[in-house]
């Protein structure tokens, strides 16, 4: 984002424009609109300036921008329609510390100003950094046809009602009661009585949502394995309305982004072998929290039922009598066979998937070798890296081949997401470059590699 979208306060401050022509009108139309005191250089203005001008909108000054003109402005146009005239104003506005922007010229200019849907106080801007303006434009059409021209008026009446809506919790209750206003009962009190309609209907509103009692709830989702869009709709939209997020270390920022922000967002990350947040603290914060009455994401990677911990926090969520319900995600495994074009099962290969972890709470986890020792298994390994000379050991100790293919999937379906085959034999050497989160596929090649082997290609001599 090279533009950083601001909306700025122009009550009692001074924008300047320099030029007083048809370009300058163009501007102006939108500036007229704030309650700046707006002030216009130019000579040969356009009939318009001269109107605005006549009626006291702007003060047009007629000669052409000087040295000590944009002191103290807020703002600084340069639309005079030609580019040495602009680049003077520019320069006038950098020495007074003023930000300026020179109209149709992106690179010069020190901000921008987006296309916007005006019903104030309901401001809706829209910007594409200056590469598609058609395309702003279109979606400044399509976003004025879904708001209705009544919205600024509902708008206000609630602004006017805040203070007294602040007798509810903050959190679910006041979001409860601003949604059931402005999607229910302030539209059509706004159509039947007016301002005073939909002022009445606020304060029914009011005491009915005080009366109600608000119950915490806790959903364990499943934020699947990294890629936003993997996430299920359920998922979302339960993100979306929740009091607070609490979640895993390995959640990234691009699934927390679509939390509420006035959310708390809480990490109560676990690292391998390291410090982190002990289970029985974070039952006790998920807890908590729904005891507040707040509606609480516990949010995991993956699926919450695969290594997740999940029947530890179901089991204090029952012992405190808070509701509670599980959102599943796709797990790793799921994912990394995806991403290497494989399937899980194949008839005639392996009519099961075994899920295992590389190490539980004692260390490494046993696990059954002499069947997963066995031609044509497959299985995903997680939580696997420090336990790969460990696995290696024990599935060649109970007859599984050193050429055993595995493929590490590492950072599984985000942008930085690597696949590495290699096999059983020479598994801890691939995995000595891998720093992020990783997937051991056993039994399974990405699927070039799987086509090249049933057809009798050594793929490296391929490559």
């Amino acid at each position: 984002m090279r533009h950083f979208p601001v909306f700025l306060d122009t009550d009692a401050r001074r924008i300047v424009v320099s030029g007083a022509g048809e370009c300058a009108v163009a501007k102006l139309r939108l500036l007229l609109k704030t309650q700046a005191s707006v002030a216009v250089f130019g000579e040969n203005p356009d009939r318009q300036v001269l109107d605005w001008a006549a009626k006291g909108r702007l003060r047009w000054v007629p000669r052409q921008i000087a040295a000590g003109d944009a002191t103290g402005a807020l703002l600084v146009y340069a639309a005079n329609a030609e580019a040495h005239a602009d680049a003077r104003a520019a320069a006038i506005a950098r020495d007074a510390g003023v930000l300026a922007n020179i109209v149709d010229n992106l690179d010069d200019s020190q901000f921008i100003t987006p296309a916007i849907v005006d019903r104030d106080p309901v401001t809706v801007a829209i910007g594409t950094e200056g590469a598609a303006p058609v395309l702003a434009r279109d979606i400044k059409r399509r976003i004025e046809e879904m708001l209705p021209v009544t919205l600024g008026r509902l708008a206000r009446v609630a602004r006017a009602f805040r203070p007294r809506a602040e007798r509810l919790p903050p959190g679910e209750a006041r979001r409860r009661f601003w949604s059931r206003f402005f999607f229910e009962r302030g539209p059509r009190a706004l159509a039947d009585g007016g301002a005073d309609g939909a002022h009445a209907a606020l304060v029914t509103l009011l005491d009915e949502v005080a009366a109600e009692r608000t119950d915490g709830h806790v959903a364990l989702i499943g934020a699947g394995p990294g890629a936003p869009e993997l996430l299920t709709l359920k998922a979302r939209r339960l993100l979306h309305g929740a009091d607070i997020v609490i979640h895993d270390r390995l959640v990234p920022a691009a699934i927390l982004e679509l939390a509420r922000r006035e959310a708390e967002i809480v990490e109560v990350g676990k690292t391998g072998f390291g410090p982190g947040w002990k289970q029985d603290d974070i039952d006790a914060l998920i807890v908590a929290k729904a005891r507040e009455g707040l509606k609480v994401a516990r949010l995991k990677g993956g699926d919450p039922a695969v290594f997740g911990r999940l029947e530890e926090e179901i089991a204090a969520c029952k012992a405190a009598g808070v509701s509670w319900e599980v959102v599943p995600g796709i797990t790793a495994a799921s994912a990394a066979a995806a991403s290497m074009g494989q399937s899980l099962t194949r008839r005639g290969r392996n009519t099961d998937v075994r899920l295992l972890t590389g190490h539980d709470t004692t260390g490494f986890a046993e696990q059954d070798w002499r069947s997963l020792a066995r031609p044509g298994t497959v299985a995903a390994i997680y939580m696997g890296k420090r336990a790969a000379t460990f696995l290696r050991g024990r599935l060649m100790l109970h007859g599984a081949a050193d050429t055993t293919p595995v493929t590490i999937v590492e950072n599984v379906s985000r942008p930085d997401q690597r696949i590495v085959p290699t096999r059983l034999i020479d598994l801890p050497e691939a995995l000595e470059g891998i720093a992020g989160p990783a997937t051991l596929m056993l039994g399974l090649a990405p699927h070039d590699a799987a086509r090249a082997a049933d057809i009798g290609i050594d793929l490296k001599e391929a490559l």
